[in-house]
Parts: structure tokens; sequence; C-alpha cells
């Protein structure tokens, strides 16, 4: 309020004025902490809801004090909107040529729907010959405009040299219906329009044999895009040129005809294709809101004069549901492998524990084993870590096993077998024995290259997209089979059909081909039953990964790929950056590109952020690094040999209040999370990678709060940094608000790690107990078994296992070992875990008392 209308308040009002503003401020924030509360909450499975759309205008007026990219004139601005939620296409204003502040006073106009996060992005450029010059981009939320209301903003580009942005908008609500859509409260599907007709005959004349013309079909925002076909006429056996096209109604869909030419302009007689122009000859449009719907009708599209196209075309909605789960819960495949493995835990801990009777159902704690990567060395010890468990008796009071990277390759080998844990694993150990020790060499034959080639050429011709990765999950069977291996992932419920064995999980990340595993990756599960990501509450059949989705539904089946191509992702070490092979090497990122990422602010104009609305994104401002900079970061940080998927996710968009979602973290700036246009339903393909790159332990896919898991056995078979995969797992719980125990070390431990280390939080029982069991050869080389010292010299050289040094026949490089060197690795594993059996029991005795107190109901899950 104004001082001079305060003075002519009376005093009496004063406290009264007081009194209504403290008010509204314990209102704000009694609404916020109810807000903050439910963030971190997820919905269950999907759900309809019913959403109105909005008419929005933006309206570019003018920038101020703008500084081009030449130094040596004033700027050619003008600005690029885009809002894909709206338009797959971007807009623009006009080009004010040298001036420093230009007026445009455009207005662009948008129909978005209410249920999606909507955020425009509005990109000031300065005009070039070459290249035009970015010089900043805005991100806002558009949720931040008031419906009814005209709102302008000054965007503040650069502080120091007074740079802004004018920006008036305006919302109202559309007259039209309010539409139904399907969301779990992260993600929304649209309903999905296919458009699919025949192209009957290009014109009414005749045409000539060896015309070079033809049709350029597209759709902008479709999941096909384009498509094109000869422009003649059909034969009597013909029924003319198919075509499909699936898109969203509410991107305004139009298809675009363009009649092309081609003409030879040289006389290369060698490469005439490359003398080859072609020519725009007439083009038409047919807007797929004027169809009606379900129904076939035939259209005459004019091209040019002379020229028109007659086609049969039918636009249908699908109202089905979506053919990926869309929610948050464990598969049904899992639920009911639940509900039988309790049984079997209960009675393998009343053995193991030496109990009258096993816990009851509900007191039957959730037990995951975890296996850390580290190629060869960490397939051959997740062997004796296994080992070790089942000699305990142990084995079978395991409900989970997840692994990453060579931890999966050993997995995946154990569960060809359907009863592998119910019979003595020194069979499975054997094998691997032998493959582990045997010549690499036929890997790479003239005949196995051969074999390789086939094999891919079948997949790229079968739809699959083929990578470097699937070359190296080739590698990898020869490695583990030295034979063509033809199982699926999803051959794997039969083992688990009985609950007969622990529930298998393999990880991998999904990142971004110019962006570190540290800064951005997102944790994908693969299990017998589903692959999908819980981050966002998007799962498919595992039968039915590979195929092509799009808007939730499938497009074309692909045939389920074989296993071997998984575990060339699981395990794709060659899908580092030269950024971050030079963090493992020097221990730290190439600090100067540092310097050359693009800067990005909150640049709120209003800080209230006292009465701020938490599900609204704050606006963000990007400053670009150049041109020259993106050439190395793009350089330093691609990744070249990432295994690219199709994305199952593409076509969804994000709910309006995902950033709820605990599993988001977009209150910080510059994460990704923060823009919605640039995550991965947005993007064209999957890029996955090895867990390794994120952390180098799959302890994301064991804390989700639906497995509900007390006890976790974390084996490291990493070659440094016993505990990194606990630090970074800490800091990945605090920005998500996941209950997980304080790692607390001394520096004598850091340096010369035990075999084992109990972390527990007593005051907080949602947190899980952690047993990790760090890679050393602490007690081992004294006693061959627990209390049982070595006497003679072979018993004190099998003791001697070397675990560092550039001579250690453990190096993650090396994938071939000397058969001793393989018996004494698996059985410091194994003997690891035998000498802390107390520590194991203390851990599940500690979590079967929470669970008779009932401590572990329902998690909250709310940030505290």
């Amino acid at each position: 309020m104004h001082l001079s209308a305060l003075s002519r308040l009376s005093f009496r009002a004063l406290p009264a004025l007081a009194a209504a503003i403290l008010r509204r401020g314990e209102e704000e924030e009694k609404k916020k902490q109810q807000q903050q509360q439910q963030r971190g909450r997820r919905p269950r499975s999907w759900r309809r809801e019913t959403h109105p759309h909005y008419n929005l205008s933006v309206k570019v007026l003018r920038a101020r004090n703008i500084h081009g990219a030449d130094l040596l004139s004033k700027a050619d601005c003008y600005v690029q909107l885009r809002l894909p939620t709206a338009s797959p296409l971007a807009s623009r204003t006009g080009v004010v040529y040298n001036c420093s502040d230009p007026e445009w006073n455009e207005t662009f106009h948008y129909r978005i729907h209410g249920a999606i996060k909507n955020i425009l992005e509005l990109t000031l450029y300065d005009r070039d010959v070459m290249l035009d010059d970015q010089l900043s981009s805005v991100v806002f939320d558009v949720g931040n405009i008031k419906p009814g209301r005209i709102t302008k903003r000054v965007f503040q580009l650069n502080p120091k040299e007074k740079e802004v942005l004018e920006v008036e908008f305006s919302i109202e609500e559309s007259l039209e219906p309010p539409t139904q859509i399907i969301t779990n409260g992260v993600l929304v599907a649209h309903p999905c329009v296919c458009v699919e007709g025949r192209i009957h005959r290009g014109e009414k004349q005749s045409v000539e044999k060896g015309d070079s013309r033809c049709l350029k079909l597209s759709m902008p925002g479709s999941y096909e895009k384009q498509m094109c076909a000869p422009f003649r006429l059909p034969t009597i056996q013909e029924q003319g040129t198919p075509f499909v096209f699936h898109t969203d109604r509410d991107l305004s869909p139009q298809l675009d005809i363009f009649l092309q030419q081609s003409l030879r302009v040289g006389q290369d007689d060698l490469a005439p294709e490359l003398d080859k122009q072609t020519f725009l000859v007439g083009e038409g449009v047919v807007r797929i809101s004027s169809l009606p719907d379900g129904q076939e009708v035939e259209v005459s599209v004019p091209l040019a004069k002379g020229h028109s196209l007659e086609m049969s075309v039918k636009a249908e909605e699908s109202l089905l549901e979506p053919d990926l789960r869309l929610g948050f819960e464990l598969s049904e495949g899992e639920k009911g492998y639940l509900e039988k493995r309790k049984a079997v835990v209960s009675r393998a801990l009343g053995e193991a524990l030496q109990l009258q009777r096993g816990p009851s159902a509900q007191e039957v704690p959730v037990i995951a084993v975890l296996g850390s990567g580290g190629g060869t060395r960490a397939m051959t010890s997740f062997y004796g870590s296994l080992a070790g468990l089942q000699d305990l008796k142990l084995l079978d009071s395991v409900t989970y096993i997840s692994g990453v990277s060579g931890s999966t390759w050993c997995m995946s080998t154990l569960y060809e077998d359907p009863d592998w844990s119910q019979k003595d694993l020194q069979d499975p150990i054997g094998r691997a024995r032998k493959s582990v020790t045997g010549s690499k060499a036929g890997a790479f034959s003239v005949e196995r290259l051969r074999h390789c080639l086939q094999q891919l050429v079948a997949m790229e011709k079968d739809g699959h997209r083929v990578t470097f990765t699937d070359l190296w999950g080739l590698v990898i069977e020869y490695f583990l089979h030295q034979q063509d291996n033809p199982v699926k992932l999803s051959d794997q419920q039969a083992c688990v059909s009985r609950a007969q064995n622990p529930y298998p999980i393999y990880a991998g990340v999904n990142v971004r081909v110019n962006i570190s595993g540290g800064d951005f990756a997102e944790w994908c599960e693969f299990t017998p039953h589903e692959v999908g990501f819980r981050k966002y509450g998007a799962f498919v059949r595992t039968e039915d990964f590979g195929s092509e989705f799009f808007m939730g539904h499938m497009i074309r089946r692909r045939q389920e790929p074989k296993i071997c191509f998984l575990q060339g992702v699981w395990g794709s070490v060659f899908a580092a950056n030269l950024d971050e092979i030079w963090a493992r090497a020097a221990g730290t990122g190439i600090r100067w590109l540092t310097s050359l990422t693009d800067v990005i602010k909150v640049i709120d104009g209003c800080r209230r952020l006292h009465f701020r609305d938490p599900s609204r994104l704050e606006t963000r401002l990007v400053m670009p690094s150049g041109v020259v900079s993106h050439i190395f970061q793009d350089f330093f940080k691609s990744r070249f040999t990432a295994g690219e998927r199709y994305n199952f996710t593409k076509g969804l968009y994000l709910y309006k209040d995902y950033v709820g979602v605990r599993e988001f973290v977009a209150w910080k700036g510059n994460h990704l999370d923060s823009f919605p246009n640039q995550l991965t339903p947005m993007e064209e393909s999957l890029y996955l990678v090895d867990g390794g790159f994120s952390i180098n332990s799959p302890f994301p896919l064991m804390l989700q709060q639906e497995r509900d898991v007390d006890v976790i056995l974390s084996f490291n078979y990493s070659w440094d940094a016993p505990f990194e995969v606990l630090h970074l797992t800490t800091n990945y719980c605090r920005e998500r608000g996941i209950p997980f125990p304080q790692i607390t070390l001394s520096e004598k431990d850091e340096k010369n790690p035990k075999e084992c280390y109990l972390f527990m939080d007593e005051d907080d029982p949602r947190s899980p107990i952690v047993l990790h069991f760090p890679m050393v050869n602490n007690t081992f080389r004294r006693y061959k078994a627990p209390g049982v010292g070595r006497a003679t010299e072979q018993e004190k050289a099998d003791g001697n296992v070397a675990l560092e040094g550039k001579d250690s026949p453990y190096r993650t490089k090396n994938f071939t070992y000397e058969p001793h060197h393989f018996d004494q690795l698996v059985e410091m594993n194994r003997y690891n875990v035998l000498n802390n059996r107390e520590q194991i029991k203390k851990a599940i005795q500690a979590a079967v008392a929470r669970r008779k107190r009932k401590r572990r109901t329902a998690r909250p899950w709310a940030k505290k």
C-alpha cells in the first residue's frame, strides 16, 4: 500500500488491517504446508480426468538495451516462440534491423489443454547471414498466468546491461466442451488420432512413363512425420498408395501435401544422382479438424494449376486404454510373486534364525541383495557373495536381487535355470569359471563376426535401431556362452512363477547423448514382467520392449530382443563420453568445459516465495554459451555408443502438477527436470546405458516406496572408492526426500575399509537397514574359513588376492582370468559373507522386530 494512502487511514483501522494481513499470511502458510506435505506422495494407477481448453494469447511487445552478438553493429532482433504442447512448430516475430530497442507488438495465439504443464520458450535471436545468434531464452510456465486478465511480464535478460524483454499474456477458457485425458499424476495421455487413407490418382490427364514427379505428405507433430510416394496413376490392380499418420488432435494437425519434381542439371554420367535438384511444383493442405471422426471421405486437393490430388481419408480418434501401464504400483506379476514369496522367506528365516516358527506374513521383512558394477570382476565376485548367502541358508530369505553392469551378467546367466537358487551354486560357478578362464579370441573370428553381422542385419530388418551397443551385446554373449544364446528376458517369468527364486531386477539408466550421467540420469528397471521408468510411472510388458509406441499406444510391434542385447545395454562400458573418462582418470571432469556451458538463472520478477504456488515452475533464463562452445560440448560430452531404443513414452505430456512428485527435483534451477519440454516424453529415442554412469549400484530401484524394502545387502565390487555408491545414494535420497540411514565413516574406514558395515536409523523405521560389503581382502589373507587360520604355504598363497595395483588380474578392462585367480576371487567374496554372519543376522532380526512393532506401515514420503 502506498504511504500516502496509509496516512489517510484512521489510527483505529491500523490494528484491524494488521490482523487481516496476519490472517492472510497464516492462511497462505497453512496452504503452503499442506502443499509441501502432499509433495512426494505418489498417485496410484492411472485415472481419467476432464479438463477444459484455454485460448492463450502471447503479445511480444518490445525489448530494451539489447547488445547483439556482433560488436561492430547493433542487433537485428527477432523472437522465436515455442510451445510444443500446443504446436509442433515454432513461431517467430519479424526482424527489426539495426536496433537496440526493437518493438514488435505481434500477437500469437495458442489453444492449450488445462491438464498438462505448458511451458513457453521465448528466445531472442540476432539475425545473421550465416547462422542466427541465440542471445537468450526465457522459459516460462504459462500456469503462472491467471485466466480472465491481461498480464504484462518484464523479463530481465541481463540486469547488468539492463536488457529486458516485455511480453503481454492473456488466457481465456475456451467455449468448447472439456475433454477427457488419462493421467497417473505425472504423465498425461491424450486420445490418439489415426489419420489413414489412400492416394487414388494424381491428375486427370495421363502421366508419362518415367515421370520424375513425387508427392511428399507431411504432418508435423505426428509419429510418422512424413512419407513420400510417386505421383502417378495407379494400375487397375492397385488400390492406390496407402498412408497413415498418428497424431494429437490438440496440436491442430494438418496434412501438408507437396508435389515435387526432380530435374537433372549437370552432365556427370558417373554420379547422375548428384546432378539432380528437386523443385516444388505445387502444394495443398487437408485440415484434420475438418474431417468427421471415424468416417472415410473422398477429398480432392488442388496442388497447382493443372495438378490435383484425389484421395480417400479417414481420421479416427482412439478412446482405448493405453497399451503401456501408467501407474506407480508394482506390476501384477511382481505383486503375485511377492505374495507367494512370503511363505518361502518365512520358512527360511525360521531355519536361519533358529526360531520356533517363522514370521507371519505381516512380519516377513523384504530383503534385497544389490551387486555393483565392475565388469568380469563384479560378475565373478557376485557368484561368491551369493554362494556365501546360500551357505548361511539365507538365500531363500532374499526377496529381490538387483544388479548393475557386470553383476547383471552373473544374474542373467543364473536365471537361465528356473530353479537355480534351489541347487548348489558350485555348478553355475564352474560354468562361469570355464567361460571366464577360456580364450576370447573366438569372439573376433571371421565366422563369429559374420554371425554378428547377420544378427544385426536381421534386427535392422525387423525395425530395431542398431547401434554399437548391440554389437557389444553379441560380444558379451560369446564371452558368457561361446555360442548363440536365444534366451529372452521374458523367459525368466518361469524362474519366479512359483516364487522359487529371488525376484531379479536389472538396472540401466536413460541419459542424454550430450549430458554427463552425473548431471542427468533416469533409472530404468528391467524385470521378467515389465520394463519402465518408475520416475514417470510408465511401463511396458517385457515382451513389448523394443516395439514402437506413441501417445501410450503401440504403433508397431517388434520382436522382443535377445537378452544379450540387453546385457550390452546394462554393461555398456563404452558409452562413456570423454568428460566422464577424464573424470575417472583424473578424479574430476574437464574443468574448463564448465565455463562453456549455458548459464541458467531463475528470474522470477516476484520473489514472494512465501505465497508461491509450489506446483508452478519458476521462470528461468538460459544464456547460451555460443556456437563454438557448443561444438566443444558436443565433442567432449557426446555418447557415440549409447544404446538407442524406441521411446515408449513418446507423445505423452507432463501433468500440470508433476513437480509435486518426489522423483523430480524441479526445484533445482539448472536441473533438466525443471525443463519439461526437454524431458524424456518429448524425446525421439531412449539412450540407455550402464547404470554405473549414475550410481554404480541399483539403490534407486530398491528404494522405491512400492517395494518397501527393509534390509539391503550392498555388495560393492568397484575398483576403488568403496563407499562412493553410499555417498551418491545419500545425495540422491536427500534431493527426493527418501529416507536413508546416515552414512558415518571414520578416516581410517575410508582408507582401510573393513569387510562389512551396518547402517541403521533407529529413529526412523521407514529408513532401510543397509549392510555394505566393500571388496576387501581384510582377514581372508589369514583365514581360509571363519576362525580357521591358514597353515601351509599354499594356503597362505591362496589368501594373497591382489585387488590393487596396475598388475592386478582383476582390473575392469580384463575379461579373462587365470583359473586360480577366478577361484581366489570367488572364495574371498564367499568368505567375507560367511565371516559376517552375526552382522547379517542382527540386521534381519532388527527388521523382523520393526515389522512386529507395526511401525513400517504406509510411508508418507513427505519432505522434511
